[in-house]
Formats: structure tokens, C-alpha cells, sequence
């Protein structure tokens, strides 16, 4: 169990490891929830993809024209947050 020091101005800060492990990245944000007992709950929130994010992400990028496979493709890894903006 990884242990955190609180600072003088009550701030902890979370060890590169278990950052990765949540899969944060420098300037994203976290979840807290309080449980019962003085016990919280930490969790990376998941990207909220829309059909919308995914729509004319490509629009005038390219002059090739993708098959329905590659179109599948593209949209399976929108939805699943592994696209770059």
C-alpha cells in the first residue's frame, strides 16, 4: 500500500506510479469520493466520447478515401478515447 505525506498547506501529491497506473496524464484531473470509515476512493475519469468527437475529425486531412473497414476502425478507436485531436 503506497503511503502520501500531507504538506503544510494540506496538499498531497500522488507517486508517478500510481498515476500511470490510474493513466493520468500532467494537467488532467481526478476523481475523489468520500466512503465511510475516512476512506476515499481515487479514480482517473473516463473520456465521455461522443459520436460528434468522432464526425469530420478527418475532414480535409486527407484527399485518400478510406474503406468501410478503415472507417470502422477510425471510429472503434474514437470511441474508445485512443485518437489524438
Amino acid at each position: 500500500m503506497a503511503s502520501l505525506t500531507v504538506t503544510m498547506k494540506g496538499q498531497v501529491t500522488l507517486k508517478r506510479e500510481l498515476l500511470q497506473h490510474l493513466g493520468v496524464k500532467p494537467g488532467e484531473r481526478v476523481e475523489l469520493e468520500k466512503l465511510p470509515g475516512g476512506v476515499l476512493r481515487i479514480k482517473a475519469p473516463q473520456p465521455a466520447g461522443t459520436i460528434d468527437d468522432v464526425i469530420g475529425m478527418f475532414a480535409g486531412k486527407s484527399r485518400k478515401v478510406l474503406t468501410v473497414e478503415e472507417m470502422n476502425r477510425i471510429a472503434a478507436a474514437g470511441w474508445a478515447g485512443k485518437l489524438d485531436k
